[in-house]
């Protein structure tokens, strides 16, 4: 069964043109690399033909995963996003209460994800663990260091 994941017009955007790149771009270049090394003689003691065979393997399975996840992305109009709680495309502020450090993320699709951009990934423990909560409530979520609280200052759209 496919997995619908949600997307910003930005993200979905990526996706397509890496994909389009991969296809239009690195595939041609695998089939040539294929092309000459086969042309350089015996197949069966050729590990340039056998290496750019075994890089076009990979480089169509990375084209069907990506076709796959394109295939079930669904674009999210932010401005019908419920601010009460936390969502995807949410922007959170949030507080760890250990140290009382504030930050700022954006919870976004695993491809979207960029930390120096404070894009935190929906599938991460952190952004599993801010999903469904409110504005004041505690977030009590277990990394690998241990559990971590946040506050959740605040809540609003992209």
């Amino acid at each position: 069964m496919s997995k619908v994941s949600y997307y910003s017009p930005e993200g979905m955007k990526k996706l397509k043109a890496e994909l389009e790149h991969l296809e239009s771009v690195e595939r041609p270049r695998v089939s040539n690399d294929i092309a000459e090394a086969r042309d350089k003689g015996d197949l069966s003691e050729n590990a340039e033909y056998h290496a750019a065979k075994e890089e076009q393997s990979l480089l169509e399975l990375k084209i069907a995963k990506l076709k796959e996840v394109v295939s079930n992305a669904r674009i999210l109009d932010d401005s019908m996003l419920d601010t009460s709680k936390v969502l995807i495309h949410s922007v959170v502020k949030l507080k760890n209460t250990a140290n009382n450090m504030q930050f700022t993320y954006t919870l976004v699709a695993d491809s979207e994800t960029n930390i120096k951009e404070g894009k935190l990934a929906v599938n991460s423990p952190i952004g599993k663990g801010l999903l469904g909560k409110k504005v004041g409530e505690i977030a009590e979520i277990q990394v690998p260091s241990g559990v971590l609280k946040f506050e959740i200052l605040e809540i609003s759209r992209a």
